[in-house]
């Protein structure tokens, strides 16, 4: 057994999948629109989805935003080095949207490096308790992207 996807609702799915691509450099690895039942998919990640766990994006046709439940952590994204990852992301921002909302440095109680990066699709709003999983680097830094009650992300350096 293997996770497959995690499945993110969208109010511009080309939006996000800009942001998606644009600042994170996943792919678009399928889109499939289903006009009778009024939805559209579109599957990004890093590689082909039978090699590892992508982003389903779902737009529902007309529903233009979402506000996230207390429960969604967060999606995290390994990189090889958290800070130059926000410098990489925030030069991106105006282009994409998103903006960094902690800057690259341990986490509490740890030495692993993660930042936050808030996702454009959802209002900000105050955080809840942020208590997610870390994905970890090779050098223990991480980076995650974190869609809380603030949509944030993170980043996890290797």
């Amino acid at each position: 057994m293997r996770i497959l996807h995690t499945m993110l609702r969208v109010g511009d799915l080309q939006r996000s999948i800009d942001f998606y691509s644009g600042v994170f450099g996943m792919k678009l690895l399928r889109k499939s629109d289903n006009p009778e039942y009024k939805y559209t998919l579109a599957f990004v990640g890093f590689d082909d989805e039978s090699k590892g766990a992508v982003l389903e994006l779902t737009y529902n046709y007309g529903v233009d935003k979402y506000d996230i439940g207390g429960g969604f952590g967060h999606v995290a994204v390994s990189v090889d080095n958290a800070a130059a990852t926000c410098d990489a992301v925030r030069a991106l921002t105006g282009k994409f949207g998103g903006r960094i909302t902690r800057e690259a440095g341990p986490v509490k109680g740890g030495k692993t490096v993660i930042a936050f990066v808030e996702d454009p699709r959802w209002p900000t709003t105050p955080s809840r308790s942020p208590n997610g999983t870390v994905s970890r680097a090779s050098d223990g830094s991480s980076c995650r992207r974190r869609p809380t009650a603030s949509s944030r992300g993170s980043v996890t350096s290797r």
